[in-house]
């Protein structure tokens, strides 16, 4: 026996022999006078019940040692996702032969520990052996190891068994930091054929980036055909619903990757879902997994532009037409025009009426002037047109805002230019290095004329360059360009930079024409030719090659320039699934904002609406989040607005495809190196399934923690208070006795 409140050894003699002198204080003076066997009596009465309360009080208990490995638990955690209805072979499916598993465990293991079924697929839940149905549309394993280490934290488990095909549709991030907390060792059990099988799959399929209305755009199609030898796959794309493009595609062997471009134009005002699929073929182990589909959502909202021009001219002017005729730019601009008599610059500014006051000395010198465009263009602008701080904001513009930085004509390049700058770690080109070239070899169709163009293979993808639905006749269209005046020496390109077209000099070398990166979380470009007005004058009326190489590069370097409110990309892949929508919310100087009233609005795929609310996650950058549910498959519309009191930040759209790939039939096959981390990071064991019948022995030879003793209090009954109760009668009746009552 010992006390559940602990006092050190000189604490119990104090208080137990602070009971008895109270006791013996209590019939020490009387007003009677008392035998002293009765007096003996009342005090020893009284002592004893001082002791009892006190014991009562100090909690007398008694530890019984944990009962070992007898009764300890073995969880079988079993994986109900749909992937495990596959039949591998001639066999029974998946789920049939962890059903036979869990049975013979129980009628094994279940006289020596508690045998406890579980089922995992979107979440862990209680399973029933004989009521195993393999219809959960994911398979999350790591939150399921991780929901069962919460479950039994205070349990003696003797080993954790998983019977599973290996899927795991869980976040990655999550995957291996979540398998590390499993309450025991994990012997992992894998249920299916990890060698490849009869299928057909499209590995990948994903869409470029929408610039024009009427633009073209690359839809990449990964495939891939295991079993059927060098019979030809047919991919039938559509749009919508309707029929786009078929092809078929001959493996260069049995398993070999399938690649195919399909070129496709969207409409730019309403969202299209563009679906690639392959016939099921006989004998296939997965047809689910033969279509992928993939959203290319509609042009929305202006971007703003702010063009900057050192000089009147023909370039200024046929550029300024030529962005201002496209109905998702809105641009500003500012022409230096000569001195005044104080010799100060004198500007033309065209610009909405409340952004003329920012752009009177030529250029903004407030953070929230300048952030309040997407994309800005130096035309022939001198470096010292402005100041450092003008410059280090544009820097800024860039790094932090995402906005796009143009940077084209002679005097931008001209002697030192921009080097030396805050902005030369922007552009794509290296300042220093004037003589930079490019070998012919990086470019096909090199032009030969001085000044001609020609774009180089990355320029042929990218979307800012392209001038055809075909990457054939975008190259044609470039080289049938007419000369340009000259080009500027700009330098060769930086380490991760693209040069996107190139110009042969009068000397024979191959120079960057155009050149374009990211940098930070905005994109620069640099265009070194000069007059490149010619393409507009001296090509046909009808042909607008001009206009859309310009209108192009504008879109491409805004393309990724968030408003003050914006929502963060999500892809709820899975119909029933709950994701995480996070919406940024930024002021005027793009500075994070922790005090907005964020609300979202999300239609679903059949209209349904829904408001909700989300709150703020993260002070630090002005993250608000809200989970939601994503229960029907199709496009979902999301709108956020963001106000402060009675000011209006901004609002945002953005549109998530849900159920565009089956991930749980993605790679349908066995996976076994997500079971062996799983059952390593335990210090467990894998298995395939036909060593099933070995876990008994290996669930035995797990060393159980005994685990705390566990106690049980002496005074917790009847007993102890029938004692109180009589020592109390027995010292009243005595005391009436002797006249004391």
């Amino acid at each position: 026996m010992q006390f559940a409140v602990l006092l050190p050894w000189w604490g119990y003699v104090l208080v137990f022999t602070s009971a008895l002198a109270l006791a013996w204080l209590a019939y020490a003076r009387v007003p009677v006078v008392l035998p002293s066997g009765t007096r003996l009596t009342l005090t020893v009465l009284r002592a004893l019940t001082l002791l009892l309360i006190i014991t009562i009080l100090l909690r007398p208990v008694r530890l019984v040692p944990p009962a070992g490995g007898q009764n300890s638990l073995v969880p079988v955690l079993v994986d109900i996702s749909r992937s495990m209805r596959l039949v591998d072979g001639d066999g029974p499916s998946r789920i049939e032969r962890a059903r036979a598993i869990v049975r013979d465990l129980q009628a094994r293991l279940g006289g020596e520990y508690r045998v406890e079924v579980l089922t995992f697929g979107e979440a862990l839940a209680a399973g029933d052996a004989d009521h195993l149905s393999a219809t959960a549309r994911r398979s999350d394993l790591s939150s399921a190891v991780a929901a069962l280490a919460d479950r039994h934290r205070d349990d003696r488990v003797a080993s954790v068994i998983v019977l599973s095909d290996g899927g795991d549709t869980s976040d990655e991030e999550h995957q291996l930091s979540r398998s590390a907390s499993a309450p025991a060792p994990v012997l992992a059990v894998g249920i299916g054929n990890a060698a490849p099988a009869r299928d057909r799959e499209v590995v990948n399929f994903t869409a470029g980036e929408p610039l024009l209305a009427g633009a073209s755009i690359d839809l990449s199609v990964a495939a891939v055909s295991v079993g059927y030898g060098k019979e030809p796959v047919e991919l039938r794309v559509t749009a919508n619903g309707r029929p786009v493009d078929v092809r078929r595609v001959t493996p260069s062997a049995d398993g070999a990757p399938i690649h195919e471009v399909f070129t496709v134009s969207p409409p730019p005002d309403a969202a299209t879902v563009y679906s690639v699929e392959i016939p099921a073929a006989a004998g296939e182990l997965a047809p689910e997994n033969n279509k992928r589909s993939v959203l290319v959502p509609p042009q929305a909202g202006r971007r703003r532009i702010l063009v900057v021009e050192g000089a009147p001219g023909f370039e200024h002017t046929f550029l300024k037409r030529a962005l201002s005729h496209d109905p998702g730019l809105d641009v500003d601009a500012v022409v230096r025009k000569g001195q005044n008599d104080d010799g100060r610059d004198t500007f033309y500014v065209q610009a909405a009426a409340r952004r003329v006051a920012a752009l009177a000395n030529g250029y903004p010198s407030k953070q929230s002037e300048l952030f309040a465009y997407d994309g800005i263009i130096f035309g022939n602008v001198e470096s010292d047109f402005f100041t450092r701080d003008q410059l280090e904001l544009t820097a800024k513009f860039v790094a932090n805002r995402g906005g796009g930085l143009l940077v084209l004509g002679a005097r931008s390049f001209d002697r030192q230019g921009l080097a030396g700058t805050p902005l030369e770690e922007v552009l794509p080109i290296d300042l220093t290095d004037r003589r930079g070239t490019i070998a012919r070899a990086s470019a096909s169709a090199v032009p030969v004329a001085p000044f001609t163009s020609a774009v180089t293979p990355d320029g042929a993808l990218h979307p800012a360059t392209r001038l055809a639905a075909s990457i054939e006749e975008s190259r044609a269209r470039w080289t049938q360009l007419p000369p340009l005046g000259s080009v500027s020496a700009i330098g060769g390109p930086r380490p991760g930079a693209q040069v996107l077209a190139v110009s042969p000099t009068p000397g024979g070398e191959i120079v960057p024409l155009l050149a374009a990166q990211r940098y930070g979380q905005g994109r620069s470009m640099v265009f070194a030719g000069e007059a490149s007005w010619r393409w507009r004058m001296m090509l046909p009326v009808t042909d607008t090659s001009y206009e859309t190489i310009w209108r192009q590069m504008v879109r491409w370097i805004t393309a990724g320039s968030p408003g003050p409110v914006s929502i963060a990309p999500m892809s709820p892949s899975v119909p029933g699934v709950t994701d995480r929508m996070v919406i940024i919310v930024r002021n005027e100087d793009f500075a994070p904002v922790g005090n907005a009233e964020v609300s979202v609005r999300l239609t679903g795929p059949d209209g349904q609406a829904r408001q909700l609310t989300p709150a703020l996650s993260s002070p630090l950058d002005g993250r608000y989040a809200v989970a939601a549910r994503f229960d029907q498959p199709g496009v979902y519309r999301i709108e956020a607005a963001a106000v402060v009191g009675a000011k209006r930040l901004g609002t945002a759209t953005r549109q998530v495809l849900v159920g565009g790939v089956d991930l749980e039939m993605s790679q349908p096959r066995l996976n076994e190196d997500v079971l062996r981390r799983l059952a390593a990071s335990s210090h467990g064991r894998y298995l395939p399934a036909d060593q099933a019948q070995t876990l008994p022995a290996l669930v035995r030879e797990a060393k159980v923690e005994p685990g705390r003793p566990e106690q049980r209090d002496l005074w917790h009954n009847g007993w102890s208070f029938l004692v109180l109760i009589g020592l109390l009668g027995a010292e009243w009746t005595l005391r009436r006795q002797a006249g004391l009552a």
